[in-house]
């Protein structure tokens, strides 16, 4: 029952068995191109939360507003059909990045959130009947949780009930593909999942489970935090939607890519109708619109579409595979060097598995105190952290942590420097 899209592993899997090592870091040089870090003393450790920006992207902000100004797909003037033709290009360069067969499969939303909220919105208020179900984490980001609880109240408030099953997460943070496959029935209609998770650092592709998918069940994949640190390949995941947030992946903030695979195109209708969507309605009932106008009503963020496109050449100039064994180099080193440190207590994730790497997000607790004290002293000492519950529902069953997240402007210097700070707090308190 499997379609033409489910591919062998994509890959960064493919070198999952190798270790990482110094000699994966990019150059510790690549930290010059990136203005916010140039003259500062603080480490900056939470790329899961936004990255920062290189001088190229800032640049491509500046210079839109700088130079011939003007709306895009509005005008026949030179100034607004520029631009038109190159928000076109990076829609088609954001579809070869990420491995969607046409062009027309990349919808720009306002961020990761708003496409997750697009799917449940665009496909999931026409196309689920009554009694039919969504597979979710409840461990997830709340993005990929609350859209599916706000649907249901929605049908349900229409007289449609539909059911949301939750499936467990593996002591290695990933979905457990064994209660998935027991779980799922014949009304399951969407199986929503991490690519790799916010907290845990956790990589899921359901390898195991994909081609065990009926066709009628739908996947979407939240790629928050894999877009722009590991290589996507959407076809390869068997994607049939996949959210990304453009501000991490070197791109301006209030930008995102939404994914909708072709064969999901009839089944949408608009979001957010306004301007763009009116040329691409019929008037005889909102169903059969031309993507991807049909879900990008109004005024775009510009600026940021564009810094996105420049973001990727950025990317594309390093290489996927390089970032990627990049933070696994960072990663493995980090998890090594707070296991010797009295006290800690790590989250699900990469810690938890025989190899010591992982893809750049680690989470941990210290004996004696508290995540948000020990994000405060730790920034004290210049080292800029993620504490919390890092927006996991508060029932997700993980206790308040600091999550370290890196990149490519991240060195081992900053990691062995962090492990010692840790590890002199760890003896203070004890």
């Amino acid at each position: 029952m499997g379609s033409p899209l489910r591919r062998p592993e994509y890959p960064v899997l493919a070198a999952e068995a190798a270790a990482s090592s110094a000699s994966d870091l990019l150059p510790a040089s690549v930290r010059t191109s990136f203005p916010a870090l140039a003259d500062t003393a603080e480490t900056y450790l939470d790329s899961a939360a936004t990255t920062q920006k290189p001088r190229a992207v800032v640049e491509t902000v500046r210079d839109y507003h700088a130079v011939a100004t003007a709306n895009a797909a509005r005008g026949t003037y030179p100034w607004s059909t520029a631009l038109t033709q190159r928000i076109a290009a990076v829609r088609a360069r954001a579809a070869q990045f990420l491995g969607a067969a046409h062009p027309d499969e990349i919808v720009f939303t306002g961020g990761a959130t708003a496409a997750l909220n697009a799917v449940a919105l665009s496909w999931g208020l026409t196309a689920l009947r009554d009694g039919d179900e969504i597979m979710y984490s409840p461990r997830d980001h709340v993005a990929n949780i609350a859209p599916w609880l706000l649907l249901r109240d929605t049908l349900g408030r229409f007289g449609r009930r539909i059911e949301l099953v939750p499936y467990r997460v593996t002591a290695a943070g990933r979905a457990d593909t064994t209660d998935i496959a027991g779980k799922l029935s014949p009304r399951t209609r969407l199986l929503t999942v991490t690519h790799l998770h916010h907290v845990y650092g956790a990589l899921n592709t359901l390898a195991e489970l994909r081609d065990r998918l009926p066709e009628r069940v739908l996947l979407c994949v939240d790629c928050s935090q894999s877009g722009g640190h590991i290589p996507v390949d959407v076809a390869a995941l068997g994607a049939d939607f996949a959210a990304f947030a453009a501000h991490k992946m070197f791109a301006a903030p209030g930008t995102g890519i939404l994914y909708c695979r072709r064969r999901t195109h009839t089944e949408l209708r608009p979001f957010l109708p306004g301007g763009t969507t009116d040329a691409v309605l019929t008037a005889a009932g909102f169903d059969s619109g031309v993507m991807p106008g049909l879900l990008e009503g109004g005024t775009p963020n510009i600026p940021g579409i564009l810094s996105l496109g420049t973001a990727l050449e950025v990317l594309d100039s390093y290489g996927m595979s390089a970032v990627a064994a990049h933070n696994r180099a960072l990663t493995g080193r980090l998890i090594r060097g707070l296991r010797a440190v009295p006290g800690v207590d790590f989250l699900p994730g990469p810690a938890h598995e025989r190899r010591d790497d992982g893809y750049g997000i680690v989470s941990f607790t210290l004996a004696g105190i508290s995540a948000a004290d020990l994000g405060f002293i730790l920034a004290e000492y210049g080292f800029l952290v993620r504490t919390g519950a890092h927006c996991v529902p508060t029932d997700g069953g993980d206790p308040e942590s600091v999550r370290v997240s890196t990149h490519i402007y991240t060195c081992l210097d900053d990691i062995d420097r962090f492990v010692d700070c840790v590890r002199t707090l760890a003896e203070e308190l004890q």
